[in-house]
């Protein structure tokens, strides 16, 4: 199907202006070839005329090709109501006599058309006389319903001959409803951002506009073989932001596909469609079982073929690692995250092996030479008829355990090598405690080809980073499929 609807990305430009969204030349150049190859009808590169970063990006992106999106500039006007009308017909014919294809953005358009549709409407015609290609309506406050912007943009659309466009921000959560709301009234023209980046509390949400458009109102809005790669491109787009992804963002966030509860796990296992409303990869994300004390059997059967471990409704103990599972929930534990650890009581639970490792003993101390403190650990692990016994210094303590952990394993485990630690959590799961508070530690790591979290609880902080540590590498093991040398 070819697309009816035109998508407009201002990422680039609006989304910049968002609190924390910050764009090198080299990551705008990265981004308006990766909306290119996703198959956007315009990217907005930014305001030429505003800063040196965008006159850089524009200069540097005549030197590329484009092979299905049109680059677009932004600029403006400010002036009185009649030099206004006189600015934009100018504006628009000089544009158009140079060859140029013109967007006309009325901002503050859905507020003019409240307090003065008559001049409102003498806007839109000045630039639809003068040759504008589109005349795009602007919800600048992010304030309007989307009864208000259907009705103003059906009458837009009967009113003029030209295309008719919408542009919302999400001031009051409804960027994206009030984009839909236009395009049924006849606009087929959006403009947004990836991830609804931008001022306040940012645009209309393109991630989100996309896929309603083409699975919901089934008009096609960007090459269809490109859906599946919805996810990927929110995510590279947050990665070069340097912002971590929204796991609950609609269609492409971690938990817009996931199951929690037991009956509806359950539910899932049986018809698929009675709580998810399209195959999730169809805008390429998938789906996730989460195993929690509100979880059922189902669960823990789904989950556990999620993590690649053969388990059936008739598996003997399954009953046993469910009752497990709600008990260390309630002392504190919380698998959603920690799909390493939940895989390795699973395993343990069927298979009762003993681990591949074992620590006997460890300490952690601080010395100071009055100047800089540092951090030492030291550990003795037992692996098999071996034995090893390590000190390693750190910045911290946990970096310090890491490290000699590591240290007395990859002996007998050259595989731990690849492994690192990503990211490191702690949350106090009862602060009326105070200080004997009962500590949670979750623990992201990676070989390289995958990642994983862990989890330890414990009053004591170092006690439940050793635990998280220690299942972080013996699910790389299993992973690796190590034994020891």
């Amino acid at each position: 199907m070819s697309p009816t609807i035109e998508i407009y990305d201002t990422t680039l430009r609006d989304g910049t202006q968002g609190h924390g969204i910050t764009f090198s030349v080299a990551d705008k150049l990265r981004i308006a070839e990766r909306l290119d190859a996703f198959g956007v009808a315009y990217v907005e590169g930014g305001w030429p005329g505003s800063n040196p970063r965008d006159i850089e990006f524009f200069d540097e992106a005549k030197r590329r090709t484009f092979a299905r999106a049109k680059l677009a500039a932004f600029g403006s006007t400010r002036t009185s109501r009649e030099e206004n009308l006189a600015m934009i017909a100018d504006t628009v014919r000089f544009l158009k006599s140079h060859g140029r294809f013109v967007v006309y953005d009325a901002e503050h358009c859905f507020d003019g058309f409240t307090e003065d549709r008559e001049y409102a409407m003498a806007t839109l015609r000045a630039a639809e006389d003068a040759g504008a290609d589109v005349v795009t309506l602007c919800d600048t406050n992010g304030g309007s319903l989307p009864g208000d912007v259907a009705a103003i943009t059906r009458l837009a659309c009967e009113a003029l001959r030209v295309r008719v466009g919408i542009h919302t921000h999400d001031d009051i959560g409804l960027g994206v409803a009030n984009a839909l709301a236009a395009v049924e009234a006849g606009a087929t023209h959006v403009q947004g951002t990836i991830n609804g980046f931008g001022e306040r509390t940012g645009n209309c949400n393109l991630i989100s506009v996309i896929p309603n458009l083409h699975f919901k109102l089934k008009k096609p809005c960007v090459p269809v073989e490109s859906l599946p790669t919805l996810t990927e491109l929110s995510q590279f787009v947050d990665e070069t932001a340097n912002l971590r992804p929204n796991p609950r963002l609609p269609w492409v966030g971690a938990a817009a596909f996931s199951h929690k509860g037991g009956t509806h796990v359950n539910a899932v296992q049986k018809v698929l469609r009675s709580y998810e409303h399209i195959d999730p990869s169809a805008v390429g994300n998938t789906r996730h079982v989460l195993v929690s004390d509100l979880a059922g059997r189902s669960n823990i059967v789904m989950k556990a073929r999620e993590l690649g471990i053969d388990l059936t409704s008739d598996t003997p103990h399954l009953r046993t690692m469910l009752k497990r599972i709600k008990e260390l929930e309630h002392r504190g534990y919380e698998f959603e995250a920690a799909d390493g650890s939940l895989s390795l009581l699973i395993r343990r639970a069927l298979r009762n092996a003993a681990p591949p490792f074992t620590v006997d003993a460890y300490h952690v101390s601080m010395r100071s030479d009055g100047k800089a403190s540092v951090c030492e650990a030291t550990v003795k692990v037992s692996v098999g008829g071996g034995t090893a016994h390590t000190v390693a210094d750190g910045d911290g303590p946990v970096n310090a355990l890491d490290a000699a952990l590591r240290s007395a394993l990859v002996t007998f485990y050259p595989a731990l090598q690849s492994v690192r630690l990503t990211d490191y959590k702690v949350r106090i799961i009862d602060s009326r405690s105070g200080t004997a508070a009962v500590t949670r530690v979750l623990i992201e790591s990676t070989d390289g080809a995958a990642e994983w979290g862990t989890i330890g609880v414990s009053e004591n902080i170092i006690e439940a980073s050793l635990e998280a540590l220690v299942d972080s590498l013996e699910y790389a093991l299993v992973r690796a499929g190590d034994r020891p040398s």
